[in-house]
């Protein structure tokens, strides 16, 4: 052997000892995934609220850092400052999204892969409004924990003392209830409110309200491949043809109408919760969230929480839903995956339990409905979310807006039920359009 090639098998003996030397002191080279730190925007819930859930995930994923930021309540502020921020590239990693701006938001979010989860797999998990509103064209683009519902809003003692037994279940039932409780003065004004119904600006969800009357009522509310809002067509119904949603509109401005029996409201009462908490309405429609809200104003008020009424001999019971959701913001990019780990993990049944109980909030999860059924005023709503339904905003704060001119409008004097929901037809349908 040439001295040339002894130098050379003993120069590798050397370099390999000194490789094993390394690895026997130092270890193998770390192939984890580098650390990765992600923000998150919510609003409503307290920072304290996910502050064991954020420690337990890291235990788990410790090479995932997450930093939970509460934004303001305030929606056209949070709306503004997720535009501003990711407009210029910054901004939230995962952030929280209403039911209703999948269409306007959907280009900023990156969706779940099909490995992670599949349609059938979001469908099993979660009630039917989380599908219809958050899948498209086959991706799933977020995912909520909790599902909120309109209810009905009762005062015990008003019902008691109008010897009422019980909430009504019906819209027939409803109305004879307003006759009962609404109180007048010997000049037919107002003194107590039956319902906080039939007018739009001091009404909280309103808009809400009048888009459940007309699912109720068998509207269809637009029709996607002809881009127009068909909530303002008629229909044939035992070969009569009928307009649901003129219907339904009708019905709800009747409330705030002087010539009508039902006449329980107008536009010179204060808003509606505070007229609720003060007992000066027996009844309102609102959300779980309000519950707390009753509680902190008016901790001495006997309020009870009933299912929405339905109309009478309805096939199907159908509920409204208004609700937010985790999804991830494209600002993510290759890390979309890590982030979607974190909505996924906290949406685990023993984890997403965990956060309804701290947030008092009702489920999403179908296998967490029947945990939440007894309780005194989330067993309610967590059992509506079964029949919510929802529908396609292509921008929910414009037909917010054009929902409540329709109510204004007629409750004003200025447009009958059929010229003002043509007017808002057409002016959903501008927006689609537009899209």
């Amino acid at each position: 052997m040439s001295k040339k090639n002894i130098i050379i098998i003993v120069s590798g003996c050397v370099v390999g000892a000194v490789l094993i030397a390394l690895i026997i002191i130092f270890g193998f080279p770390d192939k984890r995934p580098e650390t990765v730190a992600f923000e998150v925007w919510g609003v409503f819930d307290d920072k304290s609220i996910y502050k064991d859930l954020i420690a337990e995930f890291s235990d788990e994923y410790p090479q995932t850092k997450i930093t939970y930021v509460q934004k303001s309540n305030l929606m056209p502020v949070y709306e503004n400052d997720l535009l501003e921020s990711m407009a210029a590239g910054k901004g939230p990693d995962i952030l929280m999204i209403n039911n209703s701006w999948l269409p306007r938001y959907k280009d900023k979010l990156s969706p779940v892969s099909e490995k992670a989860m599949t349609q059938k797999e979001y469908k099993e998990t979660f009630v039917d409004v989380a599908a219809d509103d958050f899948i498209i064209n086959g991706s799933i683009y977020a995912l909520p924990l909790s599902v909120d519902t309109l209810a009905l809003y009762y005062n015990k003692d008003l019902f008691n003392s109008a010897e009422i037994a019980q909430p009504p279940v019906t819209w027939d039932e409803f109305m004879e209830d307003v006759e009962k409780l609404t109180v007048k003065d010997e000049n037919s004004d107002i003194i107590k409110s039956a319902a906080a119904l039939g007018t739009a600006v001091n009404i909280n969800r309103s808009t809400d309200i009048l888009s459940l009357l007309m699912l109720q009522s068998g509207a269809t509310m637009v029709d996607l491949p002809s881009k127009e809002a068909v909530f303002n067509k008629d229909v044939t119904v035992n070969g009569k043809k009928i307009c649901p949603g003129c219907r339904a509109l009708e019905f709800y401005t009747d409330f705030a109408n002087p010539q009508k029996s039902v006449y329980t409201w107008n536009t010179r009462f204060d808003y509606s919760i505070d007229m609720f908490y003060q007992a000066r309405t027996a009844m309102m429609l609102n959300y779980s969230y309000h519950v707390l809200t009753i509680q902190k104003k008016s901790p001495y008020l006997k309020f009870g929480v009933a299912e929405m009424p339905q109309i009478k001999d309805a096939e199907t019971k159908i509920n409204y839903a208004n609700y937010w959701a985790f999804a991830v913001a494209k600002k993510a990019g290759q890390n979309s995956d890590r982030a979607w780990e974190f909505i996924l993990w906290l949406s685990r049944k023993e984890n997403a339990q965990k956060y309804l109980q701290i947030a008092k909030k009702p489920a999403s999860r179908r296998d967490l409905i029947d945990w939440q059924k007894d309780d005194e005023y989330l067993g309610i709503f967590s059992q509506q979310a079964l029949t919510a339904r929802s529908w396609y905003q292509v921008n929910n704060n414009d037909i917010e807006t054009i929902f409540a001119d329709m109510i204004e409008s007629i409750v004003l004097g200025k447009d009958s039920a059929e010229k003002a929901i043509a007017k808002g037809a057409a002016q959903v349908s501008v927006l689609i359009k537009r899209q």
